[in-house]
């Protein structure tokens, strides 16, 4: 991984870009954790959300994720039973119980600790456009509306991961 110069401090730092493409709770959280903890690294961190990814920035929704048991491989329970109606409230109720129990907080506050460490939050234009997403419904913790060309910009140099 290059190394970027941080020209205040003098310090060695490196970069990261976590985009994140799926809005359900357990691809948010992983995406989440990743960038506060390299954020808590002393790295550049920047979080780009496109197509159902945005789900995780919308303030209807945000607090509302769910986790969706079809297809989902790390389910406890065979494939096909995800299919029944309530199993995804259930798959979405067992996720939480889960996270409280290990007292790890929200999908909300995990996004204001990473603006508290200096994590930058990019919505994916193209995408806000397509699905007609007006800046207004994103959390306030989002820092800016950009493309492709921009973000693959702020991944230059450093890591990319695509979740």
């Amino acid at each position: 991984m290059t190394q970027l110069k941080t020209e205040e401090k003098g310090e060695q730092t490196s970069r990261l870009l976590v985009i994140l493409s799926k809005g359900t709770m357990d691809m948010v959280y992983p995406a989440l954790m990743i960038a506060n903890t390299g954020a808590t690294m002393g790295k550049e961190v920047h979080m780009f959300f496109t197509f159902w990814g945005l789900d995780a920035i919308n303030k209807r929704k945000v607090d509302s994720l769910k986790v969706a048991p079809v297809g989902n491989p790390g389910m406890p329970m065979p494939n096909i039973l995800g299919m029944i109606p309530g199993m995804t409230a259930m798959a979405t109720r067992m996720m939480k119980g889960r996270m409280a129990k290990a007292k790890q907080p929200s999908v909300h506050e995990l996004f204001k600790m990473a603006k508290d460490l200096g994590v930058k939050l990019h919505a994916c234009s193209t995408t806000m456009e397509v699905m007609n997403t007006p800046r207004e419904t994103l959390i306030d913790e989002v820092d800016d509306v950009v493309g492709a060309a921009t973000m693959l910009s702020l991944g230059e140099g450093g890591q990319i991961i695509f979740i």
